[in-house]
């Protein structure tokens, strides 16, 4: 089941689930040291496919100023391959036009998605460049 919601809004039982995925995908399969909960979780909506009291894929979405953001995309390597990925590119951009019809989204995908978010309409901006150790690349969707 798709769940969107603030972190206040969140059970208990979402919120672990949601950020047991981003645990074991950024910091143990990734090995990327950083503090992964943040203060943008605080204002951010929480997008995750939710099953059996896992969570199988997960965003952040937010708005900063003029511009929507999302990150911590992440899919459960026990479903990787099958189109969950693609089922939350489609999601978080429903959302965002629902939201924030008309603004621009503005992500810092990791060089080896940029293709994925291509085809859904991002386009590179700038130079690749390193965050957490991992190389990045600037995306815009208008």
């Amino acid at each position: 089941m798709w769940i969107c919601k603030k972190l206040n809004q969140l059970t208990a039982e979402e919120f672990y689930s949601m950020e047991k995925l981003r645990i074991d995908t950024f910091v143990v399969e990734q090995g990327i040291q950083y503090k992964d909960l943040d203060e943008t979780d605080k204002v951010a909506y929480h997008l995750g496919y939710l099953e059996n009291d896992q969570c199988l894929a997960y965003a952040r979405i937010f708005q900063d100023n003029h511009q929507v953001h999302f990150g911590r995309v992440a899919s459960s390597s026990a479903v990787r391959g099958q189109g969950y990925g693609r089922q939350l590119m489609q999601q978080i951009l429903t959302f965002c036009e629902e939201s924030w019809p008309n603004l621009p989204i503005e992500i810092e995908a990791q060089h080896q998605v940029v293709s994925l978010y291509q085809k859904f309409g991002f386009q590179t901006v700038g130079q690749p460049f390193i965050l957490e150790g991992i190389v990045h690349q600037k995306m815009i969707k208008q």
